[in-house]
């Protein structure tokens, strides 16, 4: 029997509040569900290992099997995904390495044209480049620069963060509050937006998901494309049926180099009209979720 009755060892960068000791949530119009489509808009340079689907010839210089897998969702895949949402009603929440900026000028047009919403994603998604480990003033630096190069080419501030591959320091919560950072997709911990403690400013944790996120779902669960699209649909179900009385928030995380490939991408689609097909519910992205509640759900 532990004698550490007096030693928590939960996370400091958020109180345990189970969604039964919480008023239900109500969103806007009666909506049962607010549905988040994140969309990972990535940069790998060529000379740096990255995502891979054989992770064999990662340590080549250059890598053509893997780099070449994964340029094809910004020169194809991605477009699947935009016409995608676009039929369904839904914009995205674009999980953004600044590096996109100056590489694809053409995805920044398109996506600022259908008015998404961009959130910080570092640099790009090298490992190499990853927030874990590193001293608070490279992290700093590297945080502001990335903000930014995002407020300059889009002409508004940037409310939302999600590190690369989730990694962080101790530090992150509190630089990005200082910097006017609003919410953290790194903690994929609930149902709901909740509050993150930083000692200056204001940080929310918004709702991600590592379930439904077609990078784990198949490079290491090994889900088929037919079980993803299903996952999607019972994910949606559930959280619809619950919502009636206490709403919810789904997010759907995708990599355009994934779920934009075409044996996947058909049951993407059979999954988003699925829901497009049902009444009360928002097609939100996030910025617009972190308005909503904290107009509506924060403390005065």
């Amino acid at each position: 029997m532990s004698t550490r009755n007096d030693a928590r060892t939960q996370t400091p960068h958020y109180e345990y509040v189970p969604i039964i000791d919480r008023p239900a949530l109500e969103l806007p119009g009666g909506a049962r569900v607010a549905v988040l489509p994140y969309v990972n808009l990535e940069h790998f340079p060529h000379d740096l290992p990255g995502t891979a689907i054989i992770p064999g010839t990662q340590r080549f210089n250059p890598d053509p099997l893997n780099y070449g897998w994964r340029d094809y969702g910004n020169r194809v895949g991605l477009w699947r995904i935009v016409e995608l949402m676009d039929e369904c009603g839904m914009r995205g929440t674009v999980c953004l390495n600044s590096d996109v900026i100056r590489e694809y000028p053409r995805i920044m047009e398109e996506t600022l044209a259908r008015n998404w919403a961009f959130m910080g994603h570092g640099m790009n998604n090298a490992p190499a480049n990853f927030l874990s480990g590193i001293d608070e003033e490279r992290e700093r630096e590297i945080v502001s620069g990335v903000l930014d190069a995002i407020r300059v080419a889009t002409g508004r501030r940037t409310k939302g963060w999600i590190s690369p591959f989730l990694t962080h320091t101790n530090n992150t919560p509190r630089i990005l509050a200082e910097l006017g950072v609003e919410y953290l997709c790194d903690y994929t911990a609930d149902d709901h937006p909740f509050p993150l403690r930083v000692p200056n400013g204001s940080l929310l944790a918004m709702p991600y998901s590592l379930e439904l996120n077609d990078v784990p779902a198949f490079q290491n669960i090994g889900l088929s494309s037919e079980a993803f699209g299903d996952m999607i649909v019972d994910q949606f179900d559930v959280l619809y049926e619950e919502g009636a009385s206490n709403a919810r928030c789904m997010p759907i995380c995708l990599h355009t180099f994934w779920v934009g490939q075409p044996n996947k991408f058909k049951h993407l689609r059979r999954a988003f009209e699925y829901i497009a097909r049902h009444r009360d519910v928002w097609m939100a992205t996030a910025d617009e979720v972190n308005d909503w509640y904290r107009r509506n759900c924060m403390p005065a």
